[in-house]
């Protein structure tokens, strides 16, 4: 299986070979388990505090008093309180810190899912489907790009690099489909919501980290450290990704 190779102006300077890991067959029910157990297992533990709505001075009159017999407050007012059906009471089930929220899956499962979701980054009808605006029909995918892009460093170079390949639009598609989260979450510090974009896997180390890792939506990594939810944000397939040639060569290690 052969992929063009691209220079940095965009034009095709020779073919690849695809490692054999992109001929994997594409699971999208294995890929979804994944991504759904890898989202599970990074959430943090919470609850209340064990105090919570029982901070107040109280007692209850108890029974023969003609009201009802729940605690109510000694320093001020005649408000009942603490008991869970009372304003500013505490939680009758909250959740529990000990509770265990992680989701299991196979290791033959997790390595299935990143095989079959890295080839399915080979798929232009499923990067396409998956909603990346693409503005060249002559693209084979995965994109790999020559050595120079591992040495770029400023963020112009980078841009450009994305514009003569034909594919900036889709990170303007992320920086214009920045939202203002519904929710609670606006208060715990994830107040917007950003489409994903495209994917650079560049090798460790590489100056070009530098050239794209502030534009909008986008992510750089390393082969060692490439994920299922990188290759698959939010549990679907056919991510846009590009691939330098050392990159490239080290996913046969895969």
């Amino acid at each position: 299986m052969k992929v063009d190779l691209y220079d940095i102006d965009g034009e095709k300077k020779g073919s690849r070979d695809l490692p054999d890991v992109f001929t994997e067959e594409i699971r999208p029910d294995i890929i979804n388990r994944a991504v759904k157990s890898a989202e599970a297992n990074q959430k943090q533990p919470y609850g209340p505090t064990l105090e919570a709505g029982m901070r107040h001075a109280t007692e209850s009159e108890g029974k023969g008093q003609g009201i009802s017999r729940v605690q109510r407050l000694t320093q001020y007012g005649n408000d009942a309180a603490e008991s869970p059906p009372n304003v500013g009471g505490r939680r009758a089930h909250p959740p529990k810190v000990e509770k265990e929220r992680g989701k299991k899956v196979n290791e033959k499962e997790k390595t299935k899912a990143r095989r079959s979701a890295l080839a399915a980054a080979s798929q232009e009808e499923l990067i396409r489907d998956r909603g990346h605006e693409i503005d060249r029909d002559d693209l084979t995918f995965p994109l790999v790009v020559e050595k120079r892009i591992e040495e770029l460093e400023k963020t112009k170079e980078g841009i450009e690099v994305l514009e003569n390949l034909g594919i900036y639009s889709d990170v303007k598609r992320s920086k214009d489909g920045k939202n203002i989260r519904a929710g609670r979450g606006k208060m715990r510090n994830r107040k917007y919501r950003q489409p994903v974009s495209i994917l650079l896997v560049l090798p460790d180390g590489a100056k070009g980290r530098r050239a794209f890792r502030n534009l909008p939506g986008v992510d750089v990594k390393d082969p060692k450290n490439l994920t299922i939810t990188d290759l698959a944000p939010g549990g679907d397939m056919g991510r846009l990704t590009i691939f330098s040639v050392k990159a490239l060569k080290q996913m046969e290690e895969w």
